[in-house]
């Protein structure tokens, strides 16, 4: 019989404890504290998430019931729901901020070679926004309109294993083109966005890094064209054209040349008109890696659904930050579990349903999440792109 160490214990093993110290020292994150260290409240969060659980009493209670086994799984202080709630409400959430983006590096040269069904050298991004409704009268911070309160959860998502490679948390006002500015553009790399993003002085700062982008147009851009490209209009292609932008602000702001690029949606019905500062792309690609956006609708629909981050334990902005950067960091570490164990045919929904009911039992992990022999018999739809196998 295997009395070795428990899976909680072996998940967070993959941990880098080193740079999570760094990012504790950086923030003065366990000044002055005799007893619940940055280190206990991170991994009674992590248990949270990966436990389902609903509330701070509910988090003491589970750990107490199992008091004999938290030194074992590195909690070294009493749980109780005031000391938790304090250090969610103070302890700089900058800490877990900077732990989560470590993880994501980690994560993200583990997923380098994934496959997201276009085969291209170049990196590819989706960015997309989306808002966590928020009560106002316990959010008062978090103003969205007149009676309601929200969050919005801006990220960049890699393609390649659907991997978050940068994460703004704002208020809901701030609008998603503003998030444009905080990042730094990679050469080279392929940007896609949705109409909401349409900035012409923001994208063509874009362009003079030498990075590409794939975005909506609006039915209002006025453009003239200069070049028609031939098409195959059998694969649903309209045109593939090159065009100047002749509206007043938008010819200022974007002085070049841009493609224009019309597809016709059979299954829906609609047309789609892209633009983008890409010209090598064949004219179906630029069509085929818009549709890949969807992704971060899948992303952004999943953790909301198997993770924490629709209810909260504190109502403090430093509260809720910090559970999602929690939240975040979970993620990304049972996806460098699944990758670095080699665990390809379970999906990430799969190993989190297993580790929230074994959590404490004692079996090599590994075993624990193949001894199942998972296999998943669940016809998938066609109609649309799947972030994950359920």
């Amino acid at each position: 019989m295997y009395s070795g160490r428990l899976i909680f214990s072996q998940v967070m093993d993959f941990m880098p404890m080193h740079q999570f110290r760094r990012c504790v020292d950086r923030y003065k994150g366990n000044y002055h504290v005799k007893g619940f260290t940055c280190l206990d409240q991170f991994l009674c969060m992590a248990f949270a998430q990966l436990s389902y659980r609903e509330s701070l009493r509910d988090i003491e209670s589970c750990l107490r019931a199992m008091q004999n086994k938290l030194y074992h799984i590195g909690i070294r202080s009493r749980i109780s729901k005031s000391t938790l709630a304090y250090a969610n409400e103070n302890r700089d959430w900058r800490i877990y901020a900077d732990f989560a983006q470590y993880l994501i590096s980690i994560a993200r040269e583990l997923y380098a070679n994934d496959d997201f069904g276009i085969e291209l050298n170049e990196t590819v991004y989706a960015l997309d926004a989306s808002t966590i409704d928020l009560c106002l009268s316990l959010f008062p911070w978090a103003r969205f309109r007149k009676s309601k309160g929200a969050v919005k959860l801006h990220t960049l998502l890699d393609l390649r294993g659907s991997i978050p490679s940068f994460i703004s948390i704002t208020d809901g006002k701030v609008h998603d083109v503003n998030i444009l500015d905080e990042l730094l553009p990679e050469p080279g790399s392929i940007y896609i966005m949705d109409r909401g993003y349409l900035d012409f002085e923001r994208l063509f700062l874009l362009h003079q890094y030498l990075a590409f982008f794939i975005i909506r147009s609006k039915s209002n851009t006025k453009f003239r064209r200069l070049y028609s490209h031939r098409i195959d209009k059998s694969t649903g292609l309209r045109c593939d054209q090159t065009i100047v932008l002749t509206g007043i602000k938008s010819k200022k702001y974007y002085p070049e040349k841009i493609r224009r690029v019309k597809f016709f949606d059979k299954e829906k019905g609609r047309s789609f008109s892209f633009l983008s500062n890409n010209f090598i792309l064949p004219a179906l690609i630029i069509a085929d890696l818009y549709k890949c956006r969807w992704q971060v609708e899948l992303f952004f629909k999943w953790i909301k659904q198997h993770l924490r981050i629709k209810s909260f334990y504190g109502t403090s902005e430093n509260a809720v930050k910090t559970q999602i950067w929690i939240a975040v960091s979970v993620y990304v570490l049972v996806a460098i579990v699944k990758k670095k164990l080699k665990l390809d045919d379970l999906s990430l929904y799969t190993i989190l349903q297993i580790l929230s009911v074994t959590l404490f039992e004692k079996m090599p992990l590994y075993q624990m999440l193949t001894v199942s022999k998972y296999i998943n018999i669940t016809k998938p739809m066609d109609n649309q792109l799947k972030l994950f196998e359920y």
